[in-house]
């Protein structure tokens, strides 16, 4: 088995009205602090005695936030870093960028630095779309960082939608898939837009109110036939539906995010990240200036930590498993876990919520869109 390293960098211009992740815009003077964090906690897992880090590191992913917002230099300081530290075969080496924040000179020396594959945040090609949400990028955005992106001999760009934007109609849904296949990057992610308390629009929409256009957004049968239509267009475009929210071209689809589904081991670095070992979970502090203290201090960034039991891990290869569309062998989870599944999962192909094929369980195609239910179904 291979090891995944991932980067958090938790800088963005501006923090998204949708967004509930511990990001957002902070003074350029604290990124080269934070770079030389995530360099020092590299030093520190070299000389963790920890076996699961001997691994061949095959995949990095340099995520966030908006880690193009750093310098290039700073990005091939942090990949020279991963290579003196661990036995690298490196198959994928993401970068996430926002589409404003790219030129055909940062383009340049991302490639030069050791970067294959670039996931553009698109999130829509309506002007009247990104603006509410308070995306700073607009629809001429998109097409001068791809062709950069391409101009700079990158042949793996990932491209993302969200379903459900405030203003967002059928028309403009189906433009905006329009145009995503017009710019045919080889991987495609299509993501709802999730309602929940730890993002501004978030907490409008619970509390009743109308900033952030909380009363222009879509219903959820909207969202839905949103999804669909995506699902359709993208097959008759020739694009691999591999996971509830991915397609990808052949051959295109991302190494480093199979992990997570396949519960593969992977390193967080950075503030925020989260770590797998097979055994374990935990995740560095959040706050930017509190993981930064920490290294200065010589501590491990750590903020919490949990033994990942049986019947979690059970419950992370069904939920996770059942997100792959080639689903999970539950003759071979049975046999691992010492349960039996067959007559739940035969009550859930009875009621329509999964499809069976020999030992083979995968979500039903016409349930995709609304998967969460499924798994309330089969863990609660």
């Amino acid at each position: 088995m291979t090891l995944g390293v991932y980067v958090q960098v938790p800088f963005c211009q501006t923090k998204c009205t949708y967004c509930n992740f511990h990001t957002g815009p902070v003074a350029k003077s604290l990124y080269d602090p934070f770079v030389e964090s995530v360099l020092w906690e590299i030093r520190l897992c070299v000389k963790s005695p920890e076996g699961w880090l001997k691994q061949t590191v095959d995949t990095v992913y340099v995520g966030g936030g908006t880690p193009s917002l750093l310098e290039p230099a700073a990005l091939a300081r942090v990949l020279d870093a991963l290579r003196r530290a661990f036995e690298c075969a490196w198959e994928e080496v993401t970068l996430e960028a926002d589409p404003e924040t790219i030129s055909p000179e940062k383009a340049a020396a991302w490639r030069a630095a050791g970067f294959n594959r670039i996931s553009l945040g698109v999130q829509s090609f309506a002007d009247a779309e990104l603006k509410a949400t308070g995306r700073m990028h607009r629809r001429a955005d998109i097409s001068s960082a791809v062709h950069a992106l391409r101009e700079a001999g990158f042949q793996n760009v990932s491209c993302d939608l969200i379903a459900g934007l405030p203003h967002q109609t059928a028309s403009s849904w189906e433009s905006s898939l329009g145009e995503m296949l017009d710019v045919r990057p080889e991987h495609i992610s299509i993501y709802m837009m999730e309602i929940d308390e730890g993002s501004r629009l978030g907490r409008e929409v619970l509390s009743g109110g109308s900033r952030y256009s909380a009363g222009a957004l879509p219903s959820d049968d909207e969202m839905a036939s949103f999804y669909e239509l995506a699902c359709a267009r993208l097959a008759a475009a020739g694009y691999e539906h591999y996971e509830i929210s991915n397609w990808a071209l052949p051959g295109r689809r991302s190494r480093h995010n199979l992990k997570y589904w396949k519960r593969e081991p992977y390193l967080g670095l950075g503030a925020g990240a989260h770590s797998f070992s097979g055994t374990h979970r935990w995740a560095n502090a959040h706050d930017a200036a509190a993981y930064v203290r920490a290294i200065q201090q010589g501590r491990v960034p750590v903020e919490q930590m949990e033994t990942v039991g049986a019947d979690a891990a059970l419950h992370e290869e069904l939920f996770l498993g059942l997100r792959l569309l080639a689903g999970i062998d539950f003759a071979e989870i049975e046999r691992r876990y010492n349960v039996s599944l067959a007559a739940r999962l035969e009550e859930l192909r009875a009621a329509g919520l999964v499809a069976i094929e020999g030992t083979r369980a995968r979500l039903a195609a016409a349930r995709l869109a609304v998967s969460n239910e499924v798994f309330v179904e089969l863990l609660g």
